[in-house]
């Protein structure tokens, strides 16, 4: 078959050729489309880690902002005078500040808050102050707020303003919006109180809940997210959205595991949870890091809906953090920093509330909560995970047996969830393969497989799922990422080889059913952990090279998998196949053949593809990432210096199709032949 050219990227026009020495011939059978491959199949898990929440994609830009870190005015300044009160109107939220007269006309009472390593204003942009406030004695007050430079050398350190007036004695929530007047990733918001108009006293004024938001947020919410970081989420496509993590799930102690009834209802009520992140690590620590559940479960079924993919909640089983709960001399848990099997019931109601509030109707209780929060139907939930990096020994079930409990009153009163567990933290080794027929014993519908492992892992694992038992349940690999070793950052190669593996995932559809690369989100002066998908600064973001891996296997997963072979074998980067690792599948909606092949050698390889089954005239359009450093990765400074390349060609074929290319070296290609 000649291939000729038409447009594209100069890396394809140089590389495709009519004929080749050396082919490495795959033969790819079209005639039979083979296991559909899973609407859920390439999605995102979000952990609230290295800021990804409250100074990342929640859109809050005011850190502390009721008063309820430990340190009441941690993330705070304070001038004049002021006092911390813990008799507020929000139940689990009760601190507030109240401001009073200085002493002197020439003395200011205030307060200024430094936000999340900055407050980020843009030039022209709208914001939306807000405050819960009143003047406890009676009478008028007015507050002055300040988006200010501290290190400006103009005349005045005010980059933005506007003037909130408070009156009378109950708690009212007030509102002022006004537009930034230069651009400023690292501002302070400061508010002074003033007296209500001139020759008037000041009068003792109580600030509850100081707010500071983007007037345009992801879909315009109030309590909404920051617009950049949602809109790069549902560029992925996902077809599935795990959340809120991850360790913080279980917590460094049970009392600080995620509860997400603690996450609902109104915003400024929602009592503040301790990250278990900001301690995790004493080389990279950040005492200051907490969830103020700004960003809740409604929030995260709201962002399903908006993307158009399944929410995967996932719940604690009763067990704290294993890692930080084990005794190190003896190599066992500590049993007292977990919940007793017998006294399990609370997490369980938790967990059936839990699909209440998702998929009951608004007379149940939680069903209710939903409705009052705006979304009278229901968010459809089906899959529930219960725990997250658990393991156990074999004298000692403390996993299974929990899991058990929840299996058993879920598939009671919820028969429809979809049920999913976990094979612990590792991909191999005792803990897996201990657990890994316990899922099958207890019949859960999928386990949750995790992996950060180095280059030589990568491409050691093509075949990982060919291997499989196919009558037992179906797979998630729910976070993994290639770690390059020595060299722990985002760096092409280890995008590189994610690529590779992941045609093991694509061709084993029957048997995966899920993937989520992790973590999703790292702030730039903030994170504790990388590689990451997405990183940003208070301005700015930008997109990994794993991020747009990411994006193409879900914008080209097709519907089904179709057989992929050379010489008779999967290509999964066995000894005899050069570094390459491919898989194909259909579109049968779009009438599109999907070829992906990853070229992990130091040398180009000549391919050719058998596409049997085709007929007639093909146009194909490919997309290509590639790079000649492997060290290389996209910056903020530099966003798109590694980005995927389009390019198309035309084939004439008669009975049998043939493609042929040139893959460069170090290179991840898809090919879209259509039918």
């Amino acid at each position: 078959m000649k291939l000729q050219f038409l447009t594209g990227a100069l890396a394809l026009a140089t590389s495709l050729s009519v004929s080749a020495q050396n082919q490495h011939v795959m033969d790819i059978n079209t005639f039979k489309a083979g296991a559909p491959v899973q609407s859920t199949m390439y999605g995102i898990f979000f952990e609230d880690i290295n800021y990804a929440a409250d100074g990342g994609l929640y859109a809050e830009k005011i850190k502390n902002r009721s008063f309820e870190f430990p340190q009441s005015l941690m993330g705070w300044r304070t001038f004049g005078n002021v006092e911390v009160k813990d008799d507020g109107p929000f139940e689990n939220c009760p601190h507030y500040v109240r401001l009073s007269y200085a002493g002197h006309p020439h003395k200011h009472t205030g307060i200024e808050n430094e936000g999340f390593f900055g407050i980020g204003i843009k030039e022209g942009d709208e914001y939306r102050f807000s405050v819960w406030a009143r003047c406890p004695q009676g009478g008028k007050s007015t507050i002055i707020v300040q988006v200010v430079d501290n290190s400006s050398q103009g005349e005045t350190q005010e980059q933005a303003s506007c003037k909130v007036d408070i009156e009378g004695s109950e708690w009212k929530k007030y509102t002022a919006t006004f537009k930034g007047i230069v651009t400023n990733p690292k501002a302070s918001l400061r508010i002074f109180l003033r007296p209500n108009g001139q020759g008037n006293p000041i009068v003792t004024t109580d600030l509850e809940h100081v707010s500071l938001f983007p007037v345009d947020t992801w879909k315009g919410r109030e309590n909404g997210m920051r617009k950049d970081l949602a809109q790069a989420l549902y560029d992925m496509h996902p077809g599935v959205f795990r959340f809120p993590g991850g360790c913080i799930v279980e917590g460094t102690d049970l009392e600080s595991r995620y509860q997400w009834k603690n996450s609902v209802g109104p915003v400024e009520n929602r009592k503040l949870n301790e990250n278990r992140w900001h301690y995790t690590f004493d080389f990279r620590f950040f005492p200051d890091y907490y969830q103020s559940y700004g960003l809740g479960f409604f929030e995260y079924f709201q962002l399903c809906e908006d993307f158009g993919c399944d929410a995967l909640p996932v719940i604690s089983c009763g067990l704290a953090c294993q890692f930080q709960n084990e005794n190190k001399q003896w190599g066992k848990p500590d049993m007292e920093a977990h919940c007793p099997v017998d006294k399990l019931q609370p997490f369980i109601d938790d967990a059936l509330d839990l699909i209440e509030f998702a998929n009951g109707d608004k007379s149940t209780k939680w069903g209710k909560v939903r409705a009052d929060m705006g979304h009278p139907e229901p968010f459809n939930l089906k899959f529930l995970a219960v725990g997250n990096e658990q393991w156990e020994t074999a004298d000692n079930p403390i996993f299974t047996e929990r899991l058990k409990k929840f299996s058993d009153a879920i598939r009671a009163k919820y028969p429809n969830i979809k049920l999913i567990g976990t094979t612990g933290p590792d991909s191999e080794g005792e803990k897996f393969d201990l657990l890994q027929p316990k899922m099958k014993t207890l019949g859960v519908d999928l386990y949750d497989e995790h992996f950060y492992r180095p280059e030589t892992w990568f491409l050691a694992e093509g075949n990982r799922y060919d291997k499989y038992d196919r009558k037992g349940p179906k797979v998630f690999a729910g976070e993994y990422a290639c770690h390059g070793k020595g060299k722990k950052w985002n760096h092409f190669e280890a995008s590189l080889l994610e690529a590779a593996f992941m045609t093991g995932i694509e061709r084993n559809a029957d048997i995966v059913h899920m993937a989520t690369y992790a973590p999703l989100f790292a702030h730039i002066d903030g994170w504790q952990w990388r590689p990451d998908a997405i990183w940003f600064d208070n301005l700015r973001s930008f997109k990994s090279v794993s991020y747009y891996v990411q994006q193409i296997y879900a914008m080209n997963k097709g519907t089904n998998v179709l057989s992929l072979t050379m010489n008779k074998k999967p290509v999964a980067g066995n000894p005899d196949q050069d570094g390459l690792f491919a898989s194909a599948v259909v579109d049968t909606k779009e009438n599109l053949v999907i070829v992906k092949i990853a070229n992990t050698s130091d040398k180009d390889q000549d391919i050719k593809l058998n596409l049997n089954g085709l007929k007639g005239n093909h146009s194909v359009e490919t997309i290509t990432l590639s790079s000649s450093d492997m060290d290389a990765e996209n910056t903020l400074d530099n966003p798109t210096k590694i980005v995927p390349q389009k390019g198309s060609a035309k084939a004439d074929g008669v009975k049998v199709s043939v493609l042929t290319d040139k893959l460069p070296a170090k290179t991840f290609r898809v090919y879209k032949i259509k039918k």
